[in-house]
């Protein structure tokens, strides 16, 4: 029967028409087959397993149409065919312009169909012939259907070749553009949700372009209640341990189309790095809904995989699961986000999956684990101390080229990392309340079937004295710290009860704030959370350009040692093209006493993070540096190429001498 199908031509539309409707209501049946089969037109493949249809341009691999609940395509159908759903690629050789790629294949295959699963496959094989116009990969990407599922997944395989030619991987994505004049309401998670502007809306006419192209205005909005609104896909990201589910609804019929995420390996950056997810498209008239694998964004070009010196590689991404959902007239879309949430962990506890039938996707007997316990000893915090905190566990590859795995402890600082796909990794750690990164002082061999007993870590965080004080919390975010009201003319209504530093034109308010002179905390008078604004930026000045900023914090100290060291602990949540310099009670000394030198790509403080890379600082401070009494420590961004400039502070310690411990 499966052949028969494969073989119908242009000749037998009407007939193929006429059985794709009459599968539509057998599916529906314990005995539905998974199909894949030609359209009446050449060059399409379909998918169907009686609950969604979706239709793939052929041996391109471009989605083209979506069918789902009665509805003939959910994607954007006034965009051209090769720009509604597809895998695409930003890339670049050394030193070269970027360049942008929508992944096409060039050969399809059938890998499999029964009555219980369809995978196709759709690839594109490099050659020396296509250096400098394709980036060398060999690409395969897979679409999978499953019987009874309201969905299909797709995952792809990259390769570089030994050998191949150098290059810089930006970003690679999986991205579908839904139709404008259904899709209207956005969920990114649990408390962010609205309904959001037409892509229209961003359009010259209607929107006023603010300090970057993604952040428009809308000053003549199709529907009066986003009159003056700002919308910014930035707004929307999500640290990459968040993204599980998100996605959009329609109204009139209500259909939930989600993208669900069921394990972070196939990422890049950890569990901290910020990605993109659903949000307005900002240059096509559609809705964006995307995963990213790998970008630069938040953290510059630390986060992108730079091959060099012919060096072989391959990663699988995904597979990913994109699920649709409806409910009968009355239905609230709040129940359609339950459901995505429960798919979502359904397709958590699934993974490994086991029917993905590429070779290089190891299923969960082919993988290992890692258990073991991590204790924190601070000797001027406690002796031993359980975190009773939550942590962050990162098992990964040293390079970024690879996979990277992730847990939290419990609170006595169990934990274990399953399902590792076999490597060499590195095994880091991080733990709020406590500044640096742990790493294990060995490399970890994962094998097939591995069951490793790392026992009892011990993480001793940086530290020579006391405390003598402290400015914020050590979480890698500036989060505690004071975050401006946003200018009413600059608002998403979304946060004006929570995140507010996602609002934009924050980093606006310094100046405002501080028209004349800078900020000053003092020890013990002032507070954190009031007193010391959450991002040190440039101050712009009458005539449209920057300064750089100097914060000042006063202290007291007493018995100041001779020839004793103190220790300033710096932690920045966040840099960008900064230059942190620090003096100690002479601001006009030449040379500062520490400089971090030029710091910083992530663009956070543009990108509504409150967190971007992090960086920590050990200043050894030298007693005659100090006085006895009242002290000033400088702290000057001296950078002021423009208003993203600056740093973000996850907090600062000054530590007594060793000796006087």
């Amino acid at each position: 029967m499966f052949m028969e199908f494969l073989l119908l031509t242009i000749y037998a539309k009407r007939l193929l028409d006429f059985y794709l409707n009459l599968r539509g209501l057998l599916y529906h049946s314990t005995y539905a087959n998974v199909l894949v089969g030609r359209t009446w037109r050449w060059g399409a493949v379909v998918m169907d397993n009686g609950l969604v249809q979706v239709t793939l341009s052929k041996p391109e691999g471009i989605v083209t149409g979506i069918r789902y609940n009665g509805i003939n395509n959910l994607l954007e159908m006034q965009n051209p065919e090769d720009e509604r759903g597809y895998w695409d690629i930003s890339w670049n050789e050394p030193g070269m312009p970027g360049k942008f790629d929508i992944i096409k294949g060039r050969k399809f295959r059938i890998i499999m169909q029964n009555e219980s699963q369809a995978e196709v496959s759709f690839t594109r094989t490099w050659s020396p012939s296509q250096q400098g116009s394709l980036v060398p990969l060999n690409i395969d990407k897979r679409f999978i259907m499953l019987q009874g599922s309201h969905g299909f997944y797709s995952y792809s395989i990259y390769e570089h070749l030994e050998g191949w030619p150098d290059f810089d991987l930006g970003v690679t994505r999986l991205t579908f553009k839904l139709r404008k004049d259904m899709f209207r309401y956005m969920a990114v998670d649990e408390r962010r949700q609205r309904r959001m502007p037409l892509p229209d809306d961003r359009m010259s006419r209607r929107s006023q372009i603010l300090a970057y192209p993604e952040a428009v205005r809308i000053v003549k909005p199709t529907e009066t209640q986003f009159q003056g609104e700002v919308d910014d896909k930035y707004q929307y990201s999500s640290d990459s341990e968040d993204i599980k589910v998100h996605g959009w609804t329609s109204t009139k019929p209500l259909v939930g189309f989600w993208h669900i995420t069921p394990s972070y390996e196939f990422r890049s950056g950890g569990p901290f790095k910020q990605e993109l997810t659903s949000h307005v498209g900002p240059t096509t008239l559609t809705a964006f809904y995307v995963q990213v694998f790998i970008s630069p964004h938040y953290m510059g070009q630390e986060g992108i995989p730079k091959f060099r010196n012919g060096e072989a590689w391959k990663k699988v991404f995904g597979p990913v699961f994109v699920y649709l959902n409806s409910g009968p007239p009355g239905t609230k879309r709040k129940t359609l986000w339950k459901d995505a949430d429960n798919q979502m962990r359904r397709e958590v506890q699934n993974w490994p999956y086991s029917f993905p039938l590429s070779n290089d996707f190891p299923k969960s007997e082919q993988r290992g684990l890692v258990y073991g316990r991590l204790l924190v000893r601070d000797r001027f915090f406690s002796l031993h101390i359980h975190c009773a905190h939550m942590q962050n566990l990162i098992c990964s590859f040293f390079s970024k080229f690879g996979y990277q795995f992730w847990t939290k402890s419990d609170t006595n600082g169990l934990f274990t990392v399953k399902n590792i796909r076999p490597g060499i990794y590195n095994l880091y750690a991080s733990v709020p309340g406590f500044i640096g990164d742990y790493k294990y002082d060995k490399i970890i061999t994962i094998r097939p079937g591995d069951n490793i007993d790392l026992g009892d870590l011990i993480y001793t965080p940086p530290r020579t004295g006391p405390t003598l004080w402290e400015i914020g919390y050590p979480d890698r975010t500036a989060i505690e710290f004071f975050i401006p009201e946003p200018n009413p003319h600059f608002v998403n209504p979304l946060y004006l009860q929570h995140d507010r530093f996602r609002q934009y034109g924050l980093w606006e308010e310094y100046s405002r704030l501080y028209p004349n002179e800078d900020l000053t905390y003092t020890i013990n008078a002032s507070d954190y959370r009031k007193d010391w604004f959450f991002a040190q930026v440039t101050r712009i000045t009458e005539d449209n350009s920057y300064d750089a900023t100097t914060w000042k914090i006063r202290f007291n100290i007493h018995n100041v040692g001779q020839n004793a060291t103190y220790t300033l602990r710096l932690a920045l949540a966040s840099a960008a093209f900064a230059e942190l310099q620090v003096r100690f009670n002479d601001l006009n000394m030449n040379r500062p006493h520490f400089t971090t030198g030029l710091i910083g790509r992530d663009n956070a403080i543009a990108r509504h993070g409150i967190h971007g890379m992090y960086w920590l600082f050990n200043v050894d401070v030298k007693s005659d540096w100090l006085v006895e009494g009242g002290n000033v420590i400088f702290l000057t961004q001296a950078r002021n190429s423009g208003p993203f400039v600056g740093v973000m502070y996850d907090y600062i310690r000054f530590e007594g001498s060793p000796a006087s411990s």
